[in-house]
This record gives structure tokens, sequence and C-alpha cells, in this order.
């Protein structure tokens, strides 16, 4: 944790030096946005898979984002907007699964079969994120844009409890191993080296200048890519990234 805010520390005042400088060139036809946010949303498939009979909790988690962008104007209503945005997409959640493929650790043993019973989540990926966005100027307060964007993770988590239920060792008429609520009893799971250290994705959003210099931002980052490398088969289902951005920004 220590890392990532020293990142985000040097990130931040990195940006705040380049940006008067680049904001004070007008001429070229360009202008400078400095932004805060906060990501809502989950790593998930696109179809819930009947495996998972019910979402039990989603609690928030730290995942904030900022960055800086900058602006080029092509014509008095068309742009490309590009920055660096560093960024957490987090998930804490908990559900209840029946014959849930998972390869879990019990005591000082993994085994891998087909889960009934509790879920405990956690994902982080704390990443920088380069968008390369086409923008559309309507009046002088509203951006729209939309656009690809590519993300390098820099840590990342992918782990969790299995719990108040029971495993079918390899397939569903195997050695059945009962797995209780308490630590000892339960098992737990962690893929975290298995995730994609480059992920990419589409933005569609807006920025709406609510004063002469401030303004507030919505963007839905769409996942392309599943959060896992192609090999990995322990999960059956693609889980793709999928997150609102809220935040505000400062137009220099």
């Amino acid at each position: 944790m220590k890392k990532n805010i020293i990142i985000c520390i040097t990130t931040c005042m990195a940006l705040l030096m380049s940006t008067p400088i680049l904001a004070g060139d007008n001429d070229r036809g360009f202008s400078v946005k400095a932004r805060v946010g906060y990501n809502i949303g989950g790593t998930a498939p696109l179809s819930v898979p009947a495996t998972i009979r019910s979402i039990d909790s989603f609690r928030l988690t730290p995942s904030v984002m900022i960055g800086a962008d900058v602006n080029f104007s092509l014509t008095d209503n068309w742009g490309v907007m590009t920055g660096l945005r560093y960024e957490n997409k987090a998930m804490d959640t908990e559900v209840t699964t029946k014959g849930y493929r998972m390869e879990v650790v019990k005591g000082d043993s993994k085994i891998e079969g087909l889960f009934t019973g509790h879920v405990k989540q956690e994902v982080t990926e704390w990443m920088l994120t380069l968008p390369i966005l086409g923008t559309y100027q309507i009046g002088e307060s509203v951006t729209l844009k939309a656009g690809p964007y590519f993300s390098l993770l820099l840590n990342k988590d992918f782990s969790g409890i299995a719990s108040d239920g029971y495993l079918r060792q390899n397939n569903p008429t195997g050695p059945r191993i009962n797995m209780g609520n308490k630590e000892g009893e339960w098992a737990t799971y962690d893929f975290s080296d298995e995730l994609r250290n480059i992920q990419m994705g589409l933005t569609i959003g807006a920025d709406w200048q609510i004063l002469q210099h401030f303004g507030l931002s919505t963007d839905l980052n769409w996942g392309l890519t599943g959060i896992f490398n192609k090999d990995f088969k322990t999960v059956e289902q693609t889980l793709y990234p999928i997150y609102g951005t809220i935040g505000l920004y400062y137009n220099f």
C-alpha cells in the first residue's frame, strides 16, 4: 500500500508541474484537465451463470482515480483527448454458489472441483491507464468523449475464502470435502498471479463545465479483455472489468 501511495503522489506532482506549462500555450489548440474520480463497478461475466445462486453483499472499495488529460482541437467541435490516469478497479463481494468450479487450498492441500456454499471475493487492480478518445463539443459546457483505453497493472490481487459448504473433488460425484465458517475449517484461493498485466477496453462519457475552471465528469469503462491470462482455465467464465467513473476536473 505504501508503494501505491508513493506512486500516486509522484504521479500527482508530475501532472501538476506539467499542466500549467501546457495550458499556457492555448495558441496551439489544446487544453489540459487535471481530474480526480471514483470508480464504481465490478469484475464479472457478461451474464451471471447458474452456478452463482445469489449476490449476498457488495461493499465499496478505495477505487480512486487521479490523472490529467490533454484535449487537442481538430475543428470547432471535434478533437482528440489523451492522458494518463493512476487508478484502482477493485471489488469486495460475497456470493452463494452451487456447483461452481474452483481451485482452493485447505490446510496444506490444493484441491479442485465443484463448490457449493459461500464465497468471499476481493479484487484489487492498481494500474496506469492511457485513454485515446475522440471528443465532440456541444456548446461551451459539454464535451462528449469515446474511444479505447489501455491499462498496465502495477499491483494486483484476486483472492478469497470458500466456506459454509462443500466441494466435490474433480467432478459432481467426486469425494465430498466439507468446509466450515471458521478459520481452519474454510478454504482459501489466490489467482493473483493469473491476472493479465495489460488490459484494454472502451470508454464513453461526458465532461460538463459548471464553473470557469471546474467541471463534472462521468465515464463508463468496459473491459474488452478478460482479467485472466488466456491459458488460465480454473475460472470457467470470462470476467470483464466494468466500471463507471464519477469525477471532478480542473480545466487550466
